[in-house]
């Protein structure tokens, strides 16, 4: 005679009707809520320490505006003159990224770091379908942010101007300058806490059906006939033991 374990009666159950019922998952959720609290607890708790142990991360933009001068009275077609100089822009947003304009920026600055250390930290691109470049350069300082920003759009200018001295020259103006960052873009964060809640609530809600599977024990009558598919005949009450008889009595105490 084989005997079945709850666990494997449940199991069985739980394969023959495919899915939980719904109240049923309200009911383990309700029982087991203290997990996913203990989770979301100890996974955000985390996650807020490790972000305000982070360096704050700052980070200022400038945009350059790429055109042509032209001779008076020279006859041009606007679309094709303005859809050239957005492919030339896309061209001079790779030249704002390279080694020549670091180091002149850091000559320029006095800078404690190298051209490959200063690119790693900028980011420069067109603006789709327009003239326009951003330039954005990352610091743990705000104001040094806001300097090499700015000099960068300047140094690159002037550099555009060297290249291009002609009458129909092209030219790179700093159009609009880096402004102070008032706060970091990195570590954000109120976007860790809501993705460590999401997170937590999910791994809680594994672990409390985890544990709901690995337990075998029965809650109640009712869920032995639920699973079993057998009626019960009867049930036996718990009894409270008797108190034991104090064990040191007075002489004379009967």
């Amino acid at each position: 005679m084989v005997y079945e374990t709850g666990r494997d009666v449940y199991a069985k159950a739980a394969e023959s009707e495919h899915v939980l019922p719904l109240k049923g998952i309200i009911r383990v959720v309700r029982r087991r809520l203290w997990v996913i609290a203990l989770v979301v607890i100890v996974l955000t708790g985390i996650t807020v320490g490790f972000t305000l142990m982070q360096t704050p991360t700052y980070e200022a933009s400038t945009k350059i505006l790429v055109g042509q001068k032209r001779e008076t009275g020279d006859p041009t077609n606007l679309g094709s003159d303005v859809e050239g100089l957005q492919q030339l822009t896309r061209t001079l947003a790779e030249a704002v990224s390279s080694r020549p304009l670091a180091e002149a920026v850091i000559d320029q600055l006095n800078l404690r770091t190298t051209p490959g250390d200063l690119l790693q930290k900028l980011k420069a691109q067109q603006i789709p379908n327009t003239q326009f470049i951003q330039v954005s350069y990352e610091d743990s300082n705000p104001e040094r942010a806001l300097l090499v920003a700015n000099t960068l759009g300047a140094v690159f200018s002037e550099q555009i101007s060297d290249v291009s001295p002609d009458a129909s020259a092209v030219t790179a103006t700093v159009w609009e300058p880096a402004i102070m960052p008032d706060s970091p873009v990195r570590p954000n964060l109120a976007l860790n806490i809501l993705l460590a809640l999401a997170l937590s609530v999910a791994l809680g809600l594994g672990l409390v059906f985890l544990l709901e599977y690995l337990d075998d024990s029965w809650r109640s009558p009712e869920e032995v006939e639920q699973i079993s598919g057998v009626p019960n005949f009867g049930v036996i009450p718990s009894f409270a033991g008797l108190k034991e008889a104090p064990k040191n009595k007075k002489k004379g105490e009967q």
